[in-house]
């Protein structure tokens, strides 16, 4: 667990207050580091406390994880966010900056938690935990769901999300071949240096491929929203890719701008921060040649 900083010098709204709040949020955490590692600096749990409290009076016309994602406009992108190579696997917690997935992760997060009646720092990671990671059991880095699909097939099993199949006309199907980082090894630290680690994410490639999904294509998501009905605002948008072995290239949130078109919110890598993709998805998806279409997510809040 990492705790940085100088308490005394922290800027607050009541000094007094705060204070016995990063204890409580410490004394929560230790109780967990008994069961599992986490990691996290005071400034981001005493951001993600501040951040349910808001939750809790968010407006009920507006779904949760734009509310959320709306809360963390601007914060920088940086890339790989989680990927170590020298220590164990654990839940890290990082609300300074994000990639696109853990923007999605942070505000499913949230948005899980305070649907539950919550405004628990611990509940947060518990519901962090089971996003991340496969069945939501951290058991090294094998088990973290580094392909989206994975994520999206773990989280479907605990009933956290629902992936919504477009109708036929308007999509295609897909089938699931995981390979990427098996053949890209040299692009994440821990497999560069550890052969029992690319066995292991080699053996959880092939149980994550095979399946049949269907996406829309990107010359459709410029449709109007009486045809892309079965899109939601807040719904997780999965950029299908025709890279080798890799299934989603970039995820965010479906936003229907008052152009009455389908926008994204996103962690950009283009803005270098989190932003609502002022082009449409269309047009974005149109400047990367790579990109094939998209999925679509639902968060299963209450």
């Amino acid at each position: 667990m990492k705790i940085t900083g100088n308490i005394s010098k922290w800027k607050t709204i009541d000094g007094k207050h705060r204070f016995l709040l990063f204890i409580l949020i410490f004394f929560h955490s230790f109780i967990l580091l008994q069961a599992q590692p986490v990691s996290y600096s005071r400034e981001d749990s005493l951001r993600v406390v501040e951040l349910l409290m808001k939750g809790a009076k968010a407006p009920a016309n507006e779904p949760l994880t734009i509310f959320y994602a709306k809360q963390l406009m601007n914060l920088p992108y940086v890339a790989h966010t989680l990927e170590i190579k020298d220590r164990e696997e654990h839940l890290a917690i990082n609300l300074q900056s994000l990639d696109c997935t853990t923007l999605v992760e942070n505000c499913c997060a949230l948005a899980l938690t305070t649907s539950h009646g919550s405004k628990s720092w611990k509940d947060y990671l518990s519901w962090l935990r089971k996003l991340r990671y496969d069945n939501g059991k951290i058991d090294g880095y094998k088990s973290r769901n580094h392909y989206f699909s994975q994520w999206i097939q773990s989280g479907t099993k605990q009933g956290l999300v629902k992936e919504i199949e477009p109708p036929t006309n308007i999509s295609v199907p897909m089938k699931l071949s995981l390979t990427y980082m098996s053949e890209h090894t040299d692009s994440y630290p821990l497999l560069k240096v550890n052969m029992n680690e690319r066995k292991l994410i080699g053996e959880m490639e092939m149980r994550a491929s095979g399946a049949t999904v269907r996406y829309i294509p990107k010359g459709r998501v410029g449709n109007s929203k009486k045809v892309l009905s079965c899109i939601k605002d807040g719904d997780i948008i999965a950029i299908t890719t025709k890279k080798k072995g890799l299934d989603i290239s970039h995820v965010g949130f479906a936003v229907w701008g008052k152009d009455g078109k389908l926008h994204l919110l996103n962690a950009s890598s283009i803005h270098k921060k989190v932003v609502l993709e002022p082009m449409t998805l269309y047009e974005y998806m149109q400047k990367h040649s790579s990109q094939t279409g998209i999925r679509v997510i639902r968060l299963q809040t209450n």
